[in-house]
């Protein structure tokens, strides 16, 4: 009888072996879904930022529809851009002139003032 204990003992040994190798897997298999559910996280956070930020570009833009297709902003655009005139405005419309020259101013010229041969060396000794 003392052969089948030490079989018995075997199968305890490798019962908690197989359940330890179970458990590992299960532990691994959590940190898995763990790093997923933080990665998939933070892409849903990204999308509603992405979607919050498209949602505000569509209200401005349909602003924007609502405020150009109204009167005052076509007569705006018109009278500003279409280069169009209201009943009773009097257009001025710029003509280009012919091509002038301007007539020239001339430089004045400085007249040299005539000294004597001894006037120049008592300034060149003296001093002005």
């Amino acid at each position: 009888m003392e052969p089948m204990k030490q079989y018995g003992n075997i199968w305890k040994y490798a019962a908690g072996a197989v359940a330890l190798v179970v458990l590992a897997v299960l532990v691994m298999d959590f940190n898995n879904r763990t790093a997923d559910l933080h990665r998939l996280q933070a892409d849903q956070l990204e999308v509603q930022a992405r979607v919050t930020a498209a949602v505000e570009t569509q209200s401005y833009m349909e602003t924007q529809i609502v405020f150009a297709t109204s009167d005052p902003a076509v007569a705006k655009w018109a009278y500003e851009q279409g280069h169009m005139v209201r009943p009773g405005d009097n257009p001025v419309v710029p003509i280009a002139g012919g091509a002038r020259t301007p007539t020239p101013t001339p430089a004045p010229v400085a007249t040299p003032v005539k000294i004597s041969n001894w006037q120049a060396w008592l300034a060149l000794f003296l001093g002005p």
